[in-house]
């Protein structure tokens, strides 16, 4: 495993926890990687702490980029870090208030250096634990489905995503769909592809729970379902068509299966009753859980 790793953080008034997240970069068993970073704007003492850390471990090795500092949010502050390291061999997403367990990039790399010179996205289960790094329950299981599944639900954990220069090169050459998510749209474009989607079952990090989170908190699949029927379909059902439409878009040699299924899906998602009912048909086109499948299937038949 000699391949170098390229960690991609950015961070948004991270002070409280980012400290932590730094030194279990500095823990990790694989030891020949570099930090890309950039500040999103933050009003707190961040940009202190990661230039105080530049200092401390080679300015080389911990690189700002230069627009740091302009408030994008944090879909466009990553894939502008992405986009920057179009030429490495291997990148990982990192949040700022997380904890990376000591053999983390050691396995990613193992697994996505094994896997050939195909696009390759990696992903893993995390720990749930509170602020204080206290609890440590499993997140959930997931299979990685692929095309089109990947409309529907994301299970590729950002913080713990990583992806080989193939890639990387992919998702770059695209133009997200507004209000997505980075590691989503990595994932759906990976996927549309035919690369390989690795879910590693064994926990790579500490995944902090705490009222600041941007994505929301672990509940019980039952809790979640209700959550979800509170809320409503039209933002899902606005994600599914934004996703599906730019990946349209997009200049992608996409797989024939996976062209064919896109133009099911946007078919359904412009079409009448029938047509929805006729793309549900596809057993690709499916969540992971069976409870929130039967509220998906509702919520696209509705249209």
């Amino acid at each position: 495993m000699n391949d170098s790793i390229t960690i991609l953080l950015s961070t948004f008034n991270g002070e409280l926890y980012l400290e932590e997240q730094l030194t279990s970069f500095m823990d990790q068993s694989f030891a020949n990687w570099r930090l890309l970073w950039r500040d999103d704007g933050s009003s707190d003492d961040s940009v202190a702490i990661m230039r105080n850390f530049a200092r401390k471990i080679g300015e080389e090795r911990c690189i700002e980029l230069v627009d740091s500092g302009v408030h994008y949010g944090a879909a466009s502050s990553f894939l502008r870090l992405l986009a920057h390291a179009a030429s490495c061999a291997i990148v990982a997403f990192a949040d700022q208030d997380d904890v990376w367990l000591p053999d983390k990039l050691s396995n990613a790399v193992r697994q996505v250096t094994a896997a050939g010179d195909g696009p390759v996205l990696y992903c893993a289960r995390q720990f749930f634990v509170d602020h204080q790094l206290r609890g440590h329950r499993l997140s959930a299981l997931h299979s990685g489905r692929g095309f089109p599944a990947c409309l529907t639900q994301n299970i590729a954990n950002g913080n713990t995503l990583v992806m080989n220069q193939s890639a990387v090169r992919l998702v770059v050459a695209t133009k997200a769909p507004e209000a997505t998510l980075h590691d989503w749209w990595s994932y759906i474009v990976i996927s549309a592809c035919d690369g390989q989607v690795i879910f590693d079952p064994e926990p790579q990090i500490l995944y902090r729970l705490h009222n600041k989170n941007l994505i929301g908190r672990r509940q019980p699949l039952l809790k979640r379902a209700m959550a979800a029927l509170r809320r409503g379909s039209y933002v899902f059902m606005t994600t599914m068509r934004r996703h599906a439409g730019a990946l349209k878009g997009a200049e992608l040699s996409l797989s024939p299966t996976a062209r064919a299924d896109l133009a099911m899906v946007t078919t359904a998602l412009s079409g009448n009753f029938s047509s929805r009912i006729q793309a549900l048909h596809c057993l690709r086109l499916r969540r992971e859980s069976w409870l929130e499948n039967i509220l998906f299937s509702y919520w696209f038949i509705k249209g």
